[in-house]
């Protein structure tokens, strides 16, 4: 996987939303990607939580990040990281 390339809005935002750059770099790696207005978003999805709490020890070593587990990344075509932010609502999927 490519190394994601942070904007100054994306700095701006994971310093004001306080999420750490290890929570973006596990989104990037275990993180599901679905498809919206031309760019790419980053979420843990049920599968994606299973394989990171197998990956990080069991459920004790989840408890360091749990906290972050509704944070979602926007990344351009081009590999730059847009934004970040928490879900305030469930995303819902357009088929």
């Amino acid at each position: 996987m490519s190394k994601l390339a942070f904007t100054s809005h994306a700095s701006s935002r994971m310093q004001q939303r306080a999420i750490p750059y290890i929570v973006v770099d596990l989104l990037h790696r275990y993180g599901r990607s679905a498809r919206s207005h031309h760019a790419d978003v980053l979420f843990f999805d049920k599968s994606a939580v299973k394989q990171l709490t197998r990956d990080m020890g069991g459920p004790r070593g989840m408890k360091v990040i749990e906290r972050w587990l509704d944070v979602y990344a926007v990344v351009a075509d081009d590999g730059s990281l847009i934004t970040v932010a928490h879900q305030g609502r469930r995303h819902l999927r357009r088929r």
